[in-house]
Parts: C-alpha cells; structure tokens; sequence
C-alpha cells in the first residue's frame, strides 16, 4: 500500500511505494517525492504571504508636461506597471491605481512639479489606498478627458506609462490665432503691447538680408492675408536629437521658430501660428491636422538633425516624395523623423476619419511640386549664412509633411551633433539669421508664386 502524508494544507499526497525489486526505483522515487513537496510548499507559501512581501516596483523617474492643449503625466519604470483608471465628479477628479508600486521619494516628489499655471491639473495626492495598491489623485481645475498610454522601452526610456488629460472642449486653434492680436488689415497689425504696428508701402523699411544689413525689397506687398504654420519639431517626452554639449534639438527648434514666428508677424499681410509654444509632444498627424485646420498657406518644419559621425554639417530642406528618398541619408532622416511618435508617445489606433484621409492621401503631386519651389526659395537664402549639407532640395517620406493641399518642407537648421553648429544654434544671433534666411525664403516664394484668393480664408474683421 502506498503511504499517506498529511500536509499543513489539510491535504493528503499520496506516496509512491518504495520497490526495492526495481533497480533504482527507490532513489527515482525518493527524488520525486521531494520534488512535489518543494512544489506543494511554495503554492502555501504564495498562498499566505501578503502581496507587500514581495518586491515592489520602483518609478525611476517623474515628468508632467502641461500645454493648453493636453497635460502629460509620465511614470517611468524598469517593469511595466498595472494599473486602473477612473474619474470622479463633483469636483472633477482623476484617479490612478497603480498595483504594487513603491512609494518613493521621487514618486512624491511629483506633487511638487504641478505648475499652478498648468490649465488642467490643480494638485496631485499620493497615498496607499490599501495593500499592494497606490493611488494617486489628481485634483482637476476643469473636466478632462483622460486617457493612459503603457508604452514599452524605446530610445533610452524604460517601461512608461503616460497619463493624458484632454480638456473635454478642445482649444480652437483659429481662435487662438485670432486673439494672438494679427489683424487681415493690410496696413496695420497689433503688436504684443496691444498698440496698432503701421505698417505700409511708406512705412516699411528695406527688408535685411542673411547678413543682417538691408536689400533689395524681393516681394510685392500680398493680395491678401497669408497664414504660415511653424512647426517647432519635437518636443516634452520627444528631445529630438542631443549635441555634445548636451542641449537638446526640441529648445532649439523651438527658439528659432518663436523667432521666425515674430518676423512674420511683423509682415503686411503676413501672419504665423506654432503647432506647440512650449516643451510639449505633438503626434505628427497632430502637427498636420493644425496646418488644416487653420487653412493653411505653408507649412514649416525646423529641426537640429544629428548623425553618427560628428563632422557631419550643414542646412538641408526637404520636401515629401511619393516615389522613394532621393539619397540614403534622406531616406534614413525621414525614418528617424516618423519614430518620433514612438518616442514621444501616441496611439497608434487611429480612429479619426479625417486623420485617416490626411495619412492616407498621397493625391498631391501639385503640393510637392509647390513644395520643392519653396524649398529651394529657402535654402537659396540659408546658404547666406551657413554652409549647405545639400546644395539641392531632397525628398523622402515625412509624415509631418503629408498634408495633401499646403506646401510643406522640413528644414534642418544645421547638425546638432557637430559641436561648432551647436554653439551657432545656441547662439541668439545665429538662431536670429536663421529665422530671417528662412523669412527671406518665403518672400522669395511668394514674389514668384501669389497666393491666389480663396474663399476658406477666415476673415478677422
């Protein structure tokens, strides 16, 4: 008969009889048996421990990105987390469970980075809320619309998991261009202080050129007012690209495109909108669905690209190609250009109509043509005042440049990984030039390509 053994777990493991007859069956059984009682040990034991018992996890690092059109919460970690998401109203609040998360010092510390300017979030509390489970609470200024992201390791983040809070009533880009004081009055415009800016064929003085001392007028005045989308590339969880002396190509770009943006603001007839004014992710299609929706006349994209080998220098502009890149280089740039979405963090369930129609309309043989005139308009004038990595304008498959009906070009400023062109974009001055090159560009283009009157214009008045 087999022999019976009672187990702490009430439970009876039936034995394998010991059969001396059979070589080796003894110590066949005896190591069986031991084996299922190690098994049958570690189940109780799983089954008694508390969850604190075991490791927690570790966040090893916070960030909040707050903009007016989103605020981005991100938990970084060596594992993925588990966790549940709701909100509450009555006051509007977000609630995050995070499910066996450590509660660190660095974790608190998020209560601190909550901006009091931030347009959503008015304060974060963090507590246990039971064992094995953190609950962080964010106390909102508004209802939002929240949505979590858990995305997996990528270009030297860990695990994250990102926290979006949508205003529930979007921000009218039109609008916001409307009240940023630019007027389709062709002789006045209304400057940052609030007073009318003159500005008129007796008014205007010469327009400089890349070196900064003034020539030749290269433009008529326009039909009609002209909006010009800056796209500052990049941006919050997205650094773009870094230089040696550790500056990153999102404040670069974004500098140089404030910069550009005041220039054109300044223009008769001219008037320019960012797709973000601070340090905050933007998808791609985002960036091209604001152009859109602000019917916009061109599309600008400025970037700080880098490379493998540091010597690499010089401006390029790139427009979009439906038939391939035109070199290895731009094929590779166009490539690393598109990750930026699995870097920055975006959903990649599309489920918009209309963002659909704009990814997938290549329908624009007119528009790149229009494109490449504008971007050879433009590197004309940035070979004033740096040298040109391309002499000629390249093509290849940028997303942020698929907007089927504006033309739309990238422009890498110069290499952010060459450390002399670093310091010159680091530069006010240089960033300066570059803004007026990249002006003087668009008159150019404009001089030779007028914009026609079309009835999508939005009036201001």
């Amino acid at each position: 008969m087999p022999a019976i053994l009672s187990t702490p777990a009430n439970t009876r493991l039936f034995l394998l009889p010991m059969t001396a007859s059979v070589p080796g069956y003894r110590h066949y059984s005896v190591c069986l048996q031991m084996f299922l009682l190690a098994g049958l040990a570690m189940v109780i034991l799983l089954a008694v421990l508390p969850r604190a018992a075991f490791a927690e996890i570790t966040i090893s690092a916070v960030r909040i990105w707050p903009s007016s059109d989103y605020t981005r919460l991100t938990l970084e970690s060596a594992v993925p987390i588990q966790y549940s998401l709701s909100t509450i109203p009555d006051p509007d609040r977000v609630v995050v469970d995070l499910e066996n998360v450590a509660l660190t010092p660095d974790l608190k510390s998020l209560i601190e980075k909550i901006d009091p300017d931030d347009p959503h979030i008015r304060t974060i509390r963090i507590g246990r809320f039971k064992p094995g489970m953190l609950r962080l609470v964010l106390d909102l200024k508004a209802g939002v619309r929240p949505q979590a992201l858990a995305l997996k390791p990528v270009a030297g983040y860990g695990h994250r998991l990102v926290l979006d809070m949508y205003p529930l009533i979007p921000p009218d880009p039109l609008m916001a261009l409307l009240k940023s004081g630019n007027s389709d009055s062709p002789g006045e415009k209304t400057g940052t202080s609030g007073e009318p800016v003159i500005r008129n064929e007796e008014t205007v003085p010469p327009p400089k050129n890349a070196a900064g001392t003034p020539g030749k007028n290269i433009s008529k005045p326009l039909a009609r007012t002209v909006t010009i989308i800056i796209d500052p590339g990049h941006g919050g969880e997205d650094p773009g690209a870094s230089g040696y002396a550790g500056s990153n190509e999102k404040d670069i770009t974004l500098a140089i495109s404030r910069r550009l943006k005041a220039k054109i603001d300044a223009e008769p007839n001219m008037r320019a909108a960012l797709t973000r004014d601070g340090d905050y992710f933007i998808s791609l299609p985002m960036r091209v669905i604001k152009a859109r929706q602000l019917h916009a006349d061109l599309f600008v994209s400025i970037h700080a690209d880098a490379f493998i080998r540091p010597n690499a220098r010089g401006s390029s502009v790139f427009a979009l190609s439906e038939r391939g890149a035109t070199s290895a280089a731009a094929r590779w740039l166009a490539k690393k250009e598109n990750d930026a979405d699995l870097v920055g963090g975006v959903s990649l369930d599309v489920k918009d109509h209309y963002l659909k129609q704009t990814l997938l309309d290549l329908s624009q043989t007119a528009t790149i043509n229009d494109s490449i005139k504008l971007a050879r308009a433009i590197l004309s004038q940035l070979g004033n005042i740096n040298h040109l990595h391309k002499s000629d304008v390249e093509q290849a498959g940028f997303a942020v440049l698929k907007s089927p009906d504006t033309p739309s070009i990238l422009v890498e400023t110069a290499f952010i990984s060459n450390p002399d062109e670093e310091r010159k974009l680091k530069d006010s001055d240089y960033q300066d030039k570059m803004a007026e090159a990249i002006l003087s560009g668009i008159k150019r283009y404009f001089a030779n390509n007028p914009p026609l009157a079309r009835s999508r214009v939005v009036q201001t008045d």
